[in-house]
């Protein structure tokens, strides 16, 4: 590299580091979400945990070093932060970061239950705290516009249906059904808003399109965390799963429209939204005993690990090319 050209890249890593985007979070939940569905296959399957546990230690550390540059950006970097708060979409990625930790706790708790348990409580309490501070912006607002409305809205407040995924193995049953309560409410005022928004008003912005894929995740989420606190597969669980399948298939009508797009952080919307309806049915394959869904649940598994390895590959490449941290991402 000439002098020149090291003195450029030196002066940009700044502009970097300021423009690093809260939504790198995403990618964590994406690769915990593949850790819990190799968990499940696993599981189903009567195989040793070796590869969960491996893709759970990548996440874990994808999670301290995006953590370790959000925190230097915060430190060095707090007007960008500010903004970012403050900004109607980006807001809602925010809680990404304590989702990340209940999904670090729920996977962990598999290997070592008290490291899983802390992680699993820091990230509950730092989610209900997201939850109402978020809330309380959406209410008192005024910069809030309805085209501003995106799936991604779902990320703070039905978050909250993923801290019951173990917290009855944890002796908190209660808080379960307290967190599980406020995600379904949240889920039914936002997917009745956010209809609205996609079919009343323009179209979303090109970038913001795969996040029509976390349409999957509430439901499904939604149906695991009730049959953890249940135990069974009743009616009401399946009025939770089926509605994943659907926007599944809504969304798989879509993807030639969305592979057209130009690659963003957005994209790794796809991942975890896939691995909660695959862990879905492998849930749905045991309780009921019916082969349809363990084939199911192995094709999409199958697709899982085709979609994560290709957002790595494509994360990594848009990383080396410079083409993320920049001003308009």
């Amino acid at each position: 590299m000439s002098d020149a050209a090291y003195a450029a890249g030196d002066a940009a890593a700044p502009a970097r580091l300021a423009n690093f985007p809260i939504s790198f979070f995403a990618t964590v939940m994406g690769l915990s979400g593949f850790a819990l569905a190799t968990l499940r296959l696993e599981q189903f399957a009567g195989v040793a945990h070796r590869a969960s546990f491996g893709v759970l230690v990548v996440s874990a550390a994808v999670f301290v070093v995006i953590a370790a540059l959000y925190a230097t950006k915060i430190r060095r970097h707090p007007a960008e932060v500010h903004a970012e708060w403050r900004h109607p979409v980006k807001l809602a990625f925010f809680p990404t970061i304590s989702i990340s930790l209940v999904l670090l706790g729920t996977a962990t708790q598999v290997f070592h239950a008290g490291l899983g348990l802390g992680l699993w409580a820091v990230g509950t309490v730092a989610h209900l705290v997201a939850t109402l501070a978020i809330v309380s912006m959406w209410i008192n607002g005024e910069h809030f516009e309805a085209p501003h409305l995106n799936p991604a809205w779902f990320i703070p407040a039905v978050g909250n249906v993923l801290v019951p995924l173990v917290g009855a193995r944890y002796g908190y049953v209660e808080v379960s059904w307290l967190y599980l309560s406020m995600g379904l409410l949240f889920w039914i005022i936002l997917l009745t808003i956010v209809f609205n928004r996609l079919i009343f008003h323009h179209p979303m912005p090109p970038h913001l399109l795969p996040t029509l894929c976390i349409l999957i995740a509430p439901p499904a989420v939604a149906f695991l965390a009730y049959e953890s606190l249940v135990g069974e597969v009743d009616g009401f669980a399946r009025l939770l799963y089926y509605p994943a399948v659907m926007f599944f298939l809504l969304v798989a009508i879509q993807l030639p429209r969305l592979f057209k797009l130009p690659f963003a952080l957005s994209w790794w919307a796809y991942s975890f939204p896939v691995a909660a309806l695959t862990v879905a049915t492998f849930v749905m394959a045991e309780r009921t005993g019916l082969a349809v869904f363990a084939v199911a649940g192995a094709a999409l598994y199958g697709l899982l690990v085709a979609i994560v390895g290709w957002l790595v590959v494509r994360t990594v490449l848009a990383i080396r090319n410079h083409h993320i941290c920049r001003p308009h991402l």
